[in-house]
């Protein structure tokens, strides 16, 4: 059992040090601390020594230097159990080290900033810190380290019943934690750093070596099928789905969270209130309307028998109205900004319903954020689409040219269109989908079944928009959308029979605006 004589504490993150302090000083433990924390100590009534009286060197260059000596390194490296480093330590006057407890400077939280300069993310890159912790660990049979607060009563309750002693088997746990600590700290700092290269020499866009940062949230039940295992982590930037807030209902599923992701990407595409209900990552039904109920009302109404069992995402604060709506059908998730209270409590009367406040949706989209995909052996690496694009640039290829009313119904369609698999062909009207062709092998057959889910909703389709991710390959998908009674499309344009296709507009009284923008998604 590692009885512990001397303490080395050095905190960023002050949560709980004090207690943790004052109970290792109770077992008699001599402290010795730097800085700030030395002085919070010192004012809760501990007997604290000062690591630059310690040493016999003075803090130095604004506090850079300070725990980079022999006399803090040799206490933590020495091994315990070698006769010669014992020997070693004695004649240099080197006491051991037995507990080390360090967190590291704020660089995640400061890069997370959204204006953070270079300047201010390097500045809070920690030296001391990682190179103490690194040390102590590597000597975990020696010397306990503990970077995480959470872990402080765990090592007390361990010294309690063990007359101030840390067993083998928690010292080797903490010194894993350390270094996968140290080792996601190190890979922000890489990957921050990266980011900043073109500041400098205007490299490629991409580095030549990414790592990633993520830390779990929750262990969940299976992943997409039951046989298939999953966890959920959430990386730094303190912004997304990883960092919403679950304030009621079952625990989310691997499917549960694609979904939402999904929903709340869809409806931060409008200003005005919005509602996107998906079902198997495509949206079913997507409308705006005058408040977040109406808005609701009016896409369940666009697919009622699709959205059973959905996961529903809404712009604007949930209020007790809306509640009461939500409360009369089934959905698996809810997710909005915020509830209010008053709805909170008319949700809570469906227990299993599960409810997120996902935050202010400025803060929901990450500069220079990327979207990964996983292949086997790799991984693929993309900007995400957050292209704000420039309604100046489309183009009205076709002899007629839409109303007022047709360009607000294109404009709907074409953001939700960028939101369902492609292909994907999505019908329109009045601030609200008719019918959503998702995920077919032909662009024709995307625009048919669309069409025929609209019939089948009892929707007509007479003077509604039409928008496709990606260009009409050929006239056909035009002439069936003709057929049903559609008006005006929105496509990026850019096949090799533009002009088939155009003709086809015509024939039809269709007008067509091209984008120049295509919006696949694979999935």
């Amino acid at each position: 059992m590692g009885g512990i004589t001397r303490a080395l504490i050095s905190v960023s993150d002050k949560q709980g040090v004090v207690e943790f302090a004052r109970g290792l000083s109770a077992h008699g433990v001599e402290l010795l601390s730097t800085g700030g924390t030395a002085r919070l100590l010192r004012e809760a009534g501990l007997a604290v020594i000062e690591v630059a009286d310690y040493t016999g060197f003075p803090e130095m260059l604004e506090g850079r230097l300070k725990t980079l000596h022999p006399k803090i390194h040799g206490g933590l490296l020495a091994r315990r159990d070698d006769p010669q480093q014992e020997e070693d330590m004695r004649r240099a006057g080197i006491p051991p080290i037995d507990l080390l407890c360090v967190n590291l400077y704020p660089f995640a939280a400061t890069i997370a900033q959204p204006d953070v300069t270079l300047d201010e993310a390097i500045e809070q890159i920690d030296i001391g810190g990682p190179t103490m912790l690194r040390a102590g660990a590597k000597n975990w049979q020696g010397v306990t380290v503990v970077v995480d607060p959470a872990d402080y009563e765990l090592v007390l309750q361990e010294m309690e019943q063990s007359h101030g002693g840390v067993g083998a088997k928690l010292r080797y746990r903490l010194a894993a934690k350390v270094f996968a600590h140290t080792a996601r700290y190190d890979g922000l700092i890489a990957d921050h750093l990266s980011r900043h290269l073109d500041d400098l020499e205007k490299p490629d866009d991409f580095p030549q070596i990414i790592t990633l940062q993520l830390e779990q949230r929750q262990n969940l039940r299976y992943g997409e099928n039951p046989h298939q295992r999953a966890a959920f982590y959430a990386d730094a930037s303190g912004t997304g789905l990883a960092h919403a807030k679950q304030l009621q209902g079952k625990e989310l599923s691997y499917n549960n969270l694609g979904d939402s992701d999904a929903a709340i990407n869809l409806v931060l595409e409008f200003a005005e209130p919005a509602c996107a209900i998906i079902k198997h990552g495509n949206p079913c039904g997507t409308a705006i309307g005058r408040d977040a109920a109406d808005a609701f009302a009016r896409a369940w109404s666009a697919d009622p028998v699709s959205a059973f069992g959905s996961v529903i995402a809404c712009n604007r604060v949930i209020d007790a109205g809306l509640a009461q709506a939500i409360t009369e059908s089934f959905i698996e998730v809810i997710l909005a900004p915020e509830i209010a209270p008053e709805a909170a409590a008319i949700l809570a009367r469906k227990k299993n319903l599960r409810v997120l406040a996902y935050g202010a949706p400025e803060s929901w989209r990450q500069a220079g954020a990327w979207d990964f995909k996983r292949v086997r052996g790799g991984l693929l690496l993309q900007d995400f689409d957050d292209l704000v694009e420039d309604e100046g640039q489309w183009r009205v290829v076709s002899e007629r040219s839409p109303s007022a009313e047709e360009q607000r119904d294109l404009r709907f369609a074409w953001k939700v269109a960028k939101h369902v698999r492609s292909n994907a062909i999505v019908y329109a009207a009045d601030g609200r989908t008719l019918g959503v062709g998702a995920g077919q092998m032909s662009r024709v057959d995307a625009a048919r079944c669309g069409a025929t889910k609209a019939e089948e909703l009892g929707f007509s389709l007479q003077g509604a928009a039409l928008a496709s991710d990606a260009f009409f390959p050929f006239r056909d998908g035009v002439d069936a959308a003709g057929t049903a009674g559609v008006k005006a499309i929105i496509q990026p344009g850019g096949s090799i029979r533009d002009e088939e296709v155009i003709a086809s507009a015509n024939e039809h009284g269709i007008a067509m605006i091209f984008t120049s923008v295509r919006h696949f998604r694979h999935g």
